[in-house]
Parts: C-alpha cells; sequence; structure tokens
C-alpha cells in the first residue's frame, strides 16, 4: 500500500494555492446569487404590495357579498304577505322562516318592543344576543351582519325588522354557521402577506380569521365589510431587503459577484498541478486504528410534571364563577385544587379556538402565588405555554396579552375583596369572559370535559418596564408639573403607578404604596368614601394638587381633590368624554347604569354618542368592542379608553390616572380640580347604598319588581335592574352579580327632588315586602 509522502509540505502549499481561488469562485457566485435575489425582491416589493391589497379588497367582496346574500333572502321571504299575516303568532313565524331560510342555524322572532328580551334573565338569553337586539331598537334599523360566540361555538348573526320604518311590527334574529363566512374569506389569496378578519376596527383585538405569512407586518387600519361589524385588516409582505433600495445599484453588485467568480473559476483552471512525491514513512494509513463509532447523545428529556391530585368536580363551588370572573374565599370555596381545575378548563376553552399561549399575573394577595402557580399546573396539562409575569396589577396582564401577542390572559386578583379573597379575571382570544362564558368554565368541570397530560411550557417575563414605556409614550408632555398624593391601599399599583406618575412629570408622595397582601391600613377600595380619609388628609396636609387612589389590582382609580373633595367617577368620565370627542367627534361613549342623567347631556353637547349599559367590566369590554365605542366608564372607577390608537379599551386605573394627569398638566388656564368641576351641570346625589339579603333573595326581588314596575310618569329601564328618569331626578335599585345585594342609586336636581324620587322607590318595594329595612 502506497505511503504517506514526506513532501507533504510542498503538497499542503500547491493545494492551498488552488484552494484559495475555488473559495473565493465561491463566495463570490453565492454573493451575486443573492444580489440577483435582492435585485429581484426590490423590483417586485411594489406589485406584492398592490396584489395583497387586491386580496384584502377581494376578501371584503367576498364577506361583503355574504351578508348582502343573507339579507335579500330574509328581506325577500319577510315579503310574503301570508307571513306577514300571521306576524301576531311568533313561534308560527319563526318556523315559516326557518321553512324558506333553511340553512340558518336559528331564527328567534320578538315583538317590536322587545318586551321579552328586556325582562329576559340574560345569563340564560346571552348577553351578546341580548346587545344586538337592544341595539337594533335603539336605531329602529336593522343591524349589521356580526357573530357571537354561543356555548363555545361562533355564530354569524343578523338582527332584521319586520314592518314599516318608525312601526317596527317584529325583529327577528337569525343564526348561520360561522363556517359560511370562512368558505368566503380562506380562500381569497393573501399573496404573500397575511389577511386578518377583525370584529372591530382596532387591529389589536384577536383576529376571528386569518390567513398567510406570519412575519408580514399588519397595518394599523382595516377595511370595513359593507353591511357587517367585521373590518378585513392586511399585512403587508415585508421582504427581507438588506441592499439599498435601488434595482441598478444591486444588479451591479449581481454582476460584479458572478462576473468574479466566473473569473477565478477560470484562473484556477490555469493553474498547474504538481505531482505528489511518494517518500517512505513509517506509518500506513492501514496502520491506523479506527475507533468504534458512539451512538448520539440523546436528547435531554424533561421528567414530566406528575400533577398534584385534584378534588372531584363535585367540590368546586359554583357560587364563585361570578358574572364578571370568578372570586371565592381562599382556602374554603377558593383552593389550590380548584384552581388547577379552573385552569384545566380554561386551557380546555383556548384550546376549541386553537389558542396555546397565555399570560398569567398575580396581584400583592398573600394567597396569590400558590394559586397562580397551581392555575398555571392546570393550563400547562391542558397543553397550554404559560407566560408568568408575576406579581403585577391587572391592567398589566392585560396590556402583556397585547404586546406579547397571546390575546389570552389571566389575572390572578381578588380586585377590591378583603384579603382573605382572590379569583381570576380571564380573557381569551381577546374577549374578557363575562356571563355565561364564565359559566361554562363550571360546566367544563362539573362535565369531567377536561383536558389533561399536556407538556405546555412555563417561563417567566418581565413586563413592567414595557408597559411604564408605552405609557409614558403616549402622555403628552407638558410643562406645569402637578403635586400627586398617591395611595395604592398597599395593592399592587403601588409597585408601578407611583413611577409612572412621576416619568410624566408629577411630584408624587406616595402613601401605602409598599405591597402587602394583608392591606393594613385601609381598604383597597377607592369607591368608597371611608377608604379615602388618609388620602383627604395627605392632600390637605402636603398641599397636594389632587390625589388619587387604585384599588387592589389597579384597575380602577378615584380622584381627590385640593381641598379634599371627592370627585364622583361619573363626573370624571364627563371630563374624559369631554376630551375624548375633542379629538374624536362622533364617537359612543359607554357608561353604566349607575352614572348620572347629566352624562347623555354633557356627552351630546361634545358631539359624542351617549349609550347606557349593564354594570360589570366585562359587559362594558363587550358592548364597546360591538359599537367602537371610544371610551367606556363605570361609577366604580373602571374607565376604558379607546380613542383612536392610543389605548386598547380594557380598564386601567394606571392609564386613567395618567390621562387624567395630562388633562391638568397639559390646560392652558391653569385651572385646579375643582374648577374643572365647577365647568360641569350639578346635581345632588346619593353614594352607592348596598343591601345585604339572604342568598337569591335579592335576583327574587328584583325580578317582582321589574315585573310591577309602574312609577306614574317616570321613564323606566330595566338593562340592569330597574332605573327610572323623571325630569327632575332618577333612581337605581338593582341585585349585584356578584353578591346578593341589592344596590341603590339617586340622583336629582334639588334635594326636594331627590326624597320625591327615594320615596317612590320605598313605595313600589314596600308594596312587593313591607318588612325591609331599606337604607334610604
Amino acid at each position: 500500500m502506497a505511503r504517506l509522502g514526506g513532501g507533504k509540505g510542498r503538497r499542503a502549499r500547491d493545494d492551498l494555492r488552488r484552494l484559495l481561488p475555488l473559495i473565493g469562485a465561491t463566495l463570490l457566485t453565492v454573493g451575486g446569487v443573492f444580489c440577483a435575489w435582492q435585485t429581484w425582491l426590490i423590483a417586485d416589493q411594489g406589485n406584492a404590495i398592490e396584489r395583497t391589497r387586491r386580496g384584502q379588497e377581494a376578501a371584503v367582496r367576498a364577506v361583503a357579498d355574504l351578508a348582502r346574500e343573507r339579507v335579500e333572502r330574509f328581506r325577500a321571504a319577510a315579503a310574503d304577505p301570508a307571513l306577514k299575516a300571521g306576524l301576531d303568532d311568533r313561534a308560527a313565524t319563526a318556523v315559516r322562516l326557518r321553512q324558506v331560510l333553511h340553512d340558518a342555524r336559528q331564527v328567534d322572532v320578538y315583538d317590536g318592543a322587545l318586551d321579552e328580551v328586556v325582562r329576559a334573565d340574560y345569563r340564560q338569553f346571552g348577553y351578546a344576543k341580548a346587545a344586538q337586539l337592544m341595539a337594533a331598537l335603539g336605531e329602529g334599523r336593522a343591524s349589521p351582519m356580526a357573530s357571537i360566540l354561543v356555548g363555545g361555538e361562533r355564530w354569524l348573526t343578523l338582527v332584521e325588522p319586520i314592518g314599516d320604518p318608525g312601526n317596527v311590527r317584529a325583529w327577528v334574529w337569525l343564526a348561520y354557521p360561522f363556517d359560511d363566512l370562512r368558505r368566503r374569506f380562506d380562500p381569497v389569496s393573501a399573496a404573500g402577506g397575511r389577511l386578518e378578519l377583525h370584529e372591530s376596527a382596532n387591529g389589536d383585538s384577536a383576529p376571528l380569521l386569518s390567513h398567510g405569512r406570519l412575519s408580514a407586518e399588519r397595518e394599523a387600519s382595516g377595511q370595513p365589510v359593507p353591511g357587517t361589524a367585521f373590518y378585513v385588516f392586511a399585512a403587508l409582505p415585508g421582504a427581507f431587503i438588506v441592499l439599498p433600495d435601488s434595482v441598478l445599484l444591486a444588479g451591479l453588485l449581481t454582476l460584479l459577484g458572478l462576473g468574479g467568480g466566473a473569473f477565478l473559476v477560470w484562473w484556477r483552471s490555469r493553474l498547474p498541478i504538481m505531482p505528489a512525491p511518494v517518500v517512505e514513512d513509517d506509518l500506513l494509513v492501514a496502520d491506523v486504528v479506527r475507533r468504534p463509532r458512539l451512538p448520539p447523545v440523546p436528547a435531554p428529556t424533561v421528567a414530566p410534571v406528575l400533577a398534584a391530585p385534584v378534588a372531584p368536580a363535585h367540590d368546586v363551588d359554583p357560587a364563585i364563577f361570578r358574572a364578571y370572573d370568578i372570586r371565592g374565599i381562599v382556602g374554603v370555596s377558593l383552593t389550590a385544587d380548584t384552581a388547577r381545575l379552573i385552569g384545566r378548563a380554561i386551557g380546555g376553552r383556548m384550546r376549541d379556538h386553537g389558542l396555546r399561549e397565555i399570560v398569567v399575573g398575580r396581584d400583592g394577595r398573600v394567597s396569590g402565588p400558590e394559586l397562580a402557580a397551581a392555575l398555571a399546573d392546570g393550563l400547562r396539562a391542558a397543553d397550554v405555554d404559560v407566560i408568568d409575569l408575576g406579581a403585577v396589577a391587572t391592567p398589566l396582564t392585560y396590556f402583556a396579552a397585547f404586546h406579547l401577542g397571546t390575546g389570552c390572559a389571566v389575572s390572578v386578583t381578588g380586585s377590591h375583596n378583603p384579603a382573605n379573597h382572590n379569583g381570576f379575571k380571564v380573557v381569551i382570544g381577546g374577549e374578557a369572559l363575562g356571563g355565561d362564558d364564565v359559566a361554562d368554565l363550571y360546566r367544563r368541570i362539573a362535565d369531567q370535559r377536561l383536558p389533561e397530560g399536556g407538556q405546555g411550557t412555563w417561563r417567566e417575563h418581565a413586563i413592567v418596564d414595557a408597559y411604564v414605556s408605552r405609557v409614558t409614550g403616549d402622555i403628552a408632555e407638558a410643562d406645569r408639573r402637578l403635586k400627586v398624593v398617591v395611595d395604592a391601599g398597599n395593592g399592587i399599583a403601588g409597585a408601578v403607578a407611583p413611577r409612572v406618575l412621576e416619568e410624566i412629570g408629577c411630584e408624587v408622595v406616595p402613601l401605602y404604596c409598599d405591597v402587602d397582601g394583608t392591606f393594613p391600613n385601609h381598604h383597597p377600595d377607592p369607591s368608597e368614601p371611608r377608604n379615602l380619609a388618609d388620602l383627604i388628609a395627605a392632600v390637605r396636609t402636603v398641599g397636594a394638587d389632587m390625589g388619587i387612589a387604585f384599588d387592589g389590582d389597579g384597575d380602577r382609580m378615584g380622584v381627590v381633590g385640593p381641598g379634599g373633595e371627592i370627585v364622583p367617577a361619573d363626573r370624571l368620565l364627563m371630563l374624559f368624554a369631554r376630551d375624548v370627542l375633542a379629538r374624536n367627534p362622533g364617537a359612543t361613549i359607554v357608561y353604566d347604569v349607575k352614572c348620572s342623567a347629566h352624562l347623555r347631556k354633557v356627552v351630546q353637547d361634545a358631539a359624542g354618542v351617549p349609550l347606557m349599559w349593564r354594570t360589570g367590566h366585562s359587559l362594558v369590554k363587550a358592548k364597546m368592542r360591538e359599537t367602537g365605542a371610544a371610551l367606556g366608564g363605570e361609577m366604580t372607577g373602571h374607565f376604558f379608553f379607546a380613542d383612536g390608537n392610543r389605548w386598547y379599551g380594557f380598564d386601567d386605573g394606571i392609564y386613567a390616572a395618567a390621562r387624567w394627569v395630562e388633562m391638568l398638566a397639559g390646560d392652558p388656564a391653569e385651572r385646579s380640580v375643582v374648577e374643572w368641576l365647577d365647568d360641569l351641570p350639578r346635581s345632588v346625589a346619593t353614594p352607592e347604598l348596598r343591601l345585604t339579603m339572604a342568598e337569591g333573595a335579592a335576583s327574587r326581588l328584583m325580578e317582582r319588581l321589574r315585573d310591577a314596575a309602574e312609577f306614574g310618569d317616570g321613564r323606566v329601564t330595566t338593562i340592569d335592574g330597574v332605573r327610572v328618569e323623571w325630569n327632575d331626578g332618577w333612581g337605581l335599585v338593582r341585585a349585584s352579580h356578584t353578591e346578593s345585594v341589592l344596590s341603590f342609586r339617586f340622583e336629582a336636581d334639588n334635594p326636594k327632588a331627590l326624597e320625591r324620587v327615594k320615596a317612590a322607590f320605598r313605595e313600589r318595594i314596600h308594596a312587593l315586602d313591607d318588612a325591609l329595612s331599606l337604607p334610604f
């Protein structure tokens, strides 16, 4: 066998002399090919964007055609004289319409005044369905095609009137399979970009449908689909272009690369090949002992985490599943085992919607770490990936769902409840769960429809810096420096609110801003005047411009003026509405039934559309998404900003405080809080008055009162409890959705009118139960 030669040095130099041109030719050729690809991308990028825009327009037409076909078929059926003649028999009318509209999943017919909807139990009837019908009634015309979730399944819906304008004899609610829309939308080519269908003008909401390239960058605004509540957003193809945006330069670089590579190959072919000398050596190639090849090292595996034993489903208390969220007493109705089951139920609902990632945050309560960990175990068992934010305010958890693109979030919080309470606020697919959606989680547990055995991942992520940067980047700078006392009530807002206000230019005096889940100083609920006593004293003592208080998880806020005046949340909402409408004329402002009657006129005078709705943060958010409202608020101090692209529409006490500071600090007249309030209409009003009753008694009394709601010339509204308005005042009684409590509120132009309103309510309630000791 030939031996290795001793002239290895010369041969190596010759090999190197021939190898270097080959390496250079390879690099130049690869560079030339890359430049050719870049040339094509630069030349084609305008065409690629135009193709995606054509796809967006085609998607709009496809969805609009579906809506138009549905409406035309219904109106043709409704024009049948026989159907109109039998319209008083609504059940028979519904049957006749189903026979004609054979592809409709459901057809319901209601009277022209929607009396049966107004008096319905919305947990059974469906909040979204009731909202669509009531919106159509309020506008006196058909509502556009929209979608709602019914039992975890999404349907396409229409509300159509039968009758003449101004004399609607019946309203028809139609539901169609959502797949009808999918079949129209999905075949439309995204042409290298991405097309998304949203039910909101705000593109930050989770898309209903989406297809195309995930890396494409979505535009800030979408095209509205005529006749529907939908918007089609286009994500334009972003070409990977690293060269200067010039076809000529890129083409020249292509020629240089390919030409240089060809030259080096030619030059290498002309180099002489030197023969390799053979010299005796002591080592034969055959003499080398080859070691056996080792098997590949197996990839490291993570040992499965064994889930802790969970309580049987029948041990989960259904009472903790409330109208807006989940709340219970820690160690009694809410345990780690229960939290683990709830995590699996949430994960199952997410998987039904094709969602696999969720952010989890917790407030400062002592029980938070244990419950959050158990919840995460349940989510991971459902094969959901968990992003743990740690101890953060609820608004930061909501923000993270947008910022990290999960669209899903759980805040482990007891809100303003006592320290031994805790719970969960849940967002899935960009929608805060409320009503039947919360009840669905319990049904999944009770029916043992829970996924298990999943291997969801878990990772930590810090969100505070990103949140602070986003808020401070949104707030306009002002020269006026305000002195603000911040009372967090030892809640979790104390960890971030002072920093936000300092970074937007305030001099902050912190009060109870150290996070302590036992709440040793006072209860963290700014809607209760007794909880503001220390803040009022501090504002007066330090001579502050105002005081701002937050609730336990930071999604609500309250304001105190420089003299200790408590600013009611509905009056604060009036000022926010004026500010928002100055930049968004014609926008809708949503407020709950507990708010002042003056709100309607203030909003109208500012060129806005006032809309009173049911109390509850998830209900207000759902109504805002449905109507595209720019602002929402509740008497409890929840504020929801969704004006333009400034904020996301969720309730955020910290951001609301920043917007309030922006208004005051940016005022050219440098008015005080009191001077701002002096510009608003005045009235005499009570705070929210509460009457605790036996379990279920409050709801039963409200059902009887709604059926017997006769208040003379008063205008009765029953969208949430019974609210009666006269020309000089109004009153409200409603059953709490979270406790067995009746709550009351009254407002009038003067004390005499206020007493008359109270007396009217006392008379009607005592006619039903004269043993009740009313708090007014």
